[in-house]
């Protein structure tokens, strides 16, 4: 997964620098209608999607959470609805945040355009400071 090649980062992060308190954020964005007007979909099939995929949100980091338990570092996790750039965003500075780690697949180009850059609209929007982490590239990746 993406978010994994921070972690080693998290662990310097509690390592190094003794960080008091962490928090693990996953974004899940609301289920998006399509609709072709032939059939609609049920609101209840909507809900049942965003309420499987906050749980499989909060069964990860918990994993995560339990992973990196120290003494003396407070680890938290949040699910949030939304989109993902502009959720982080506002969670950082709402929670006076002194940092958002995020990893990013690096693209540049015509794949950035056409896929748009999360990890850019948090950097160009965040008044918190940003580090970026390149995941490794993928196969076929360059």
């Amino acid at each position: 997964m993406l978010t994994e090649c921070v972690l080693p980062h998290v662990e310097a992060f509690i390592e190094e620098y003794h960080v008091g308190n962490i928090v693990f954020v996953r974004i899940v964005e609301p289920a998006v209608i399509f609709h072709s007007g032939e059939y609609p979909i049920n609101p209840e099939v909507l809900r049942e999607s965003e309420s499987s995929n906050k749980s499989a949100a909060t069964d990860y980091l918990d994993q995560i959470v339990n992973q990196f338990k120290r003494e003396g570092t407070e680890l938290q996790s949040e699910i949030l609805l939304g989109r993902v750039a502009a959720s982080l965003v506002d969670f950082a500075e709402k929670n006076d945040s002194d940092l958002i780690l995020i990893a990013s697949h690096g693209r540049s180009g015509v794949r950035r355009w056409v896929r748009g850059s999360i990890a850019d609209k948090i950097l160009h929007s965040s008044t918190v400071p940003v580090l970026i982490v390149r995941a490794p590239a993928s196969e076929g990746e360059s």
